[in-house]
């Protein structure tokens, strides 16, 4: 099992799984945060994520392109879970109140959100039935 991946390691992962394969520049330009970091700060964290086994590269001319090679859901779910069990009692519906309340929503974020509980429920009505 990979150890779980750092904050910033989870910004880097992130960004490759909604972008796809990624340049050292082009990551540390789009860290979500917005703090400024090193081309070295960021270049090292990522050879790091590559020996922990979270990215690997690819030569694409002289740049090294770096590509996840862990899932979102692989990565997201367990923290996710412990999350919820050690901060909301285990309730997933507590963990999404306490998301609504943090956030601001479009109606757009709102419209996917109804979808992805739907989703869930016609899910949940398929495993009973």
């Amino acid at each position: 099992m990979k150890p779980r991946p750092s904050e910033m390691e989870l910004q880097i992962l992130s960004l490759l799984w909604e972008q796809g394969p990624m340049a050292i520049r082009a990551i540390r330009e789009a860290l979500p945060d917005g703090k400024d970091r090193a081309y070295t700060t960021v270049l090292t964290l990522v050879r790091i994520m590559e020996k922990k086994g979270f990215v690997a590269h690819t030569l694409e001319g002289q740049a090294h392109l770096y590509h996840p090679l862990v899932k979102r859901g692989q990565v997201l779910r367990p923290i996710m879970r412990d999350l919820m069990r050690n901060v909301f009692g285990g309730s997933p519906a507590k963990a999404v109140q306490c998301l609504l309340d943090s956030a601001r929503l479009d109606e757009e974020e709102l419209s996917q959100i109804r979808q992805a509980i739907q989703n869930a429920s016609d899910k949940s009505k398929g495993k009973t039935s």
